[in-house]
C-alpha cells in the first residue's frame, strides 16, 4: 500500500509542477508518467479518469500549498499588510528561482482547461475561494467586519494574480513590487481605526 501511495503522490507532484510551468494541453501523459517516475499503467490505476482526474487532484494540491503559505504568513506577520507582503515576496522568489516559468499554480489551467471541463473548473474555483477566505480571515482578525474583509480579500487576490501574470509575461518583477506597495498602503489605509490589537499576530 505504501508503494501505491508513494506512486500516486509522485504523479500528483509531477502534475503540479508540469501544469504550472507549461499548462494543461502542452503536458502529455507520457511526460506526466516519466516525470512521476511511475509505470504508465499506474496512471489509470490511480486515476481512472485519466489526465482530467489527475489535473483535478493537482489543482487541489496546488491550492492547498498556497493556502498553507497564506496561513503561515498570516500567523507569522504582525498585521495583514505585512502578511500580504510576505506572500508576494515568496511568490516573487519562486518566479526568479524558476526563471519565470512558475506563476500562479491555478491560473494557466483555469484559463485553458476549465472552460471544457467542469471538474477542473470546480477545482480551480474551490482553490481561489479558499485563498480569498484565508485572506479575509486574516483581515477579520485585524478588526475588519466580514463584508469589507471579503471584498478587500478579492481585491488583494485579483491584484496579486494580475501582477503574477504581468511579471511572468514581462520576465520582470516590477509589477509584483508595485502591487506589493499598493496593497500595503491600501490595507493600512482601510484598517479600522478602533480595531483592537491583533491577538494572533507576531510579537
Amino acid at each position: 500500500m505504501a508503494r501505491r501511495t508513494d506512486s500516486r503522490r509522485r504523479m500528483v507532484d509531477a502534475a503540479v509542477e508540469l501544469f504550472r510551468a507549461q499548462g494543461y494541453h502542452a503536458t502529455g501523459l507520457n511526460q506526466l508518467v516519466a516525470k512521476g517516475g511511475a509505470p504508465k499503467g499506474s496512471m489509470y490505476f490511480h486515476f481512472p479518469g485519466g489526465k482530467e482526474q489527475l489535473a483535478v487532484e493537482a489543482m487541489r494540491e496546488s491550492a492547498g500549498r498556497v493556502r498553507e503559505l497564506l496561513r503561515g504568513a498570516a500567523d507569522a506577520a504582525p498585521d495583514a499588510a505585512t502578511a500580504v507582503a510576505l506572500v508576494i515576496d515568496a511568490l516573487a522568489t519562486e518566479l526568479l528561482d524558476t526563471d519565470f516559468r512558475c506563476g500562479c499554480p491555478l491560473a494557466t489551467v483555469a484559463l485553458e482547461a476549465a472552460a471544457r471541463s467542469e471538474p477542473i473548473a470546480a477545482a480551480c474555483a474551490e482553490g481561489y475561494r479558499s485563498w480569498r477566505e484565508a485572506i479575509a480571515e486574516r483581515l477579520t482578525r485585524q478588526g475588519f467586519a466580514a463584508a469589507p474583509a471579503a471584498a478587500l480579500a478579492t481585491v488583494v487576490l485579483a491584484s496579486i494574480e494580475g501582477a503574477l501574470l504581468l511579471a511572468r509575461a514581462e520576465r520582470d518583477l516590477t509589477a509584483l513590487r508595485q502591487v506589493r506597495e499598493h496593497l500595503i498602503t491600501t490595507i493600512n489605509a482601510a484598517r479600522p481605526i478602533d480595531a483592537a490589537p491583533d491577538p494572533g499576530g507576531a510579537t
